[in-house]
């Protein structure tokens, strides 16, 4: 098994932790463990009194019961937590598919969620959305996709990297269509619950199908990457069973502060939620307005969920590529774009909103795009 370098990890390898403004961040606002804490009465002592042995396997007890509540139909034993998303991943890949399957991935896609299948031997087909249709995907394509060999699907939805949310209607007919091809279908809800809007928000997919898996993380929607939490939820026993036992031979089980941590936090998810979406919202209203007025540099589609936006680039910007551009930015203001590339998708540009910098590092964005007009810096 071999895999390309991960193009967007490498990415923030270089640049993540020596910059001023991740302005491409896929994470939203976050914490410090005192503040999270003083959400849950009594919450302090037990920390400090916890027993820093081995957690179990599938995770801590109360954690599985506080993840549960996240669905309509999960119970704790229906859920297995990993050390962040990308270990579910990994391990979902490995548990579901042998050499010369065939998946469909919905894309542009984080890497993974395509490279794993690759590397096992797998046929791989992207369902591409298409920027001229706002990122949308057909479900009509999907029939189309699908071979006697395809046995898995996989959505992102709110998406990375475009923050397009697809319509109820097709999210429920992609997931009826898998399981009327008895397909699993891998739903990427990473960025469930950050909806503008809850009534836009999807019914996670393992409530829809007896055999599909819900990918769930701390990261995003709630603010906590550095608890490094992720999970799946499934109706699918002798799937979770597999996972379960192939977690034996990747991190065996979780840390338990991060498991306590999370624990906490997910009981106040309604508090963190809140707090996401309302920052959400107030800085995709100063996006909107640095948007228009660089019109000359950014196509904007403004995102339907999440905290990430896919601008295309035009004019000279365009002329000069997303690395290119991305490298100018950083280098004269030391905010941090990421270039559309790590997506093999030329000229477009990412962007996260989650973060309470947004306003410093538009305005140094905004700065140096004024004097590049005037100089033709870049």
């Amino acid at each position: 098994m071999r895999w390309s370098p991960f193009k967007l990890e490498r990415y923030f390898a270089r640049w993540e932790f020596a910059v001023d403004h991740v302005l491409c961040a896929s994470d939203c606002e976050s914490m410090a463990v005192a503040e999270l804490l003083a959400l849950e009465p009594g919450a302090v002592d037990r920390f400090q009194a916890l027993w820093l042995g081995y957690t179990e396997s599938a995770g801590a007890p109360e954690l599985r019961e506080a993840i549960a509540q996240i669905y309509a139909t999960i119970a704790p034993e229906d859920v297995l937590v990993h050390s962040g998303a990308e270990e579910a991943i990994f391990v979902f890949m490995h548990a579901a598919l042998g050499a010369g399957d065939h998946i469909v991935v919905h894309w542009p896609c984080y890497q993974s969620l395509a490279e794993i299948a690759r590397g096992l031997g797998c046929e791989v087909t992207l369902w591409k959305a298409d920027a001229s249709r706002g990122w949308a995907l057909d479900p009509d394509d999907l029939p189309h996709l699908l071979r006697p060999n395809t046995r898995v699907v996989i959505v992102n939805s709110p998406h990375n990297p475009t923050g397009y949310q697809m319509p109820e209607a097709h999210f429920r007919a992609i997931a009826a269509l898998a399981e009327q091809h008895g397909c699993l279908l891998f739903s990427d809800e990473v960025y469930r619950e950050s909806e503008y809007a809850s009534a836009d928000r999807l019914p996670a997919a393992c409530d829809l199908n007896a055999s599909a898996v819900s990918l769930g993380v701390m990261s995003k929607t709630y603010g906590l990457p550095g608890l490094r939490i992720g999970w799946v939820a499934t109706h699918n026993a002798a799937l979770l069973q597999r996972m379960a036992e192939l977690k034996d031979y990747t991190t065996i089980c979780n840390a338990a502060p991060s498991e306590f941590l999370a624990a906490v936090a997910l009981r106040h998810r309604r508090t963190l939620v809140d707090r996401t979406v309302a920052l959400l919202r107030q800085n995709l209203d100063v996006l909107d307005v640095f948007m228009r007025e660089h019109a000359s540099t950014f196509a904007w589609q403004p995102p339907i969920a999440g905290p990430i936006a896919f601008p295309g680039l035009t004019g000279h910007a365009a002329s000069v590529g997303a690395e290119a551009f991305c490298e100018w930015l950083v280098h004269e203001t030391g905010v941090l774009l990421l270039p559309g590339t790590v997506y093999d998708v030329p000229n477009h540009v990412r962007i996260g909103f989650g973060r309470r910098d947004l306003p410093e590092a538009l305005a140094k964005a905004a700065r140096a795009l004024l004097t590049s007009c005037r100089v033709a810096l870049y």
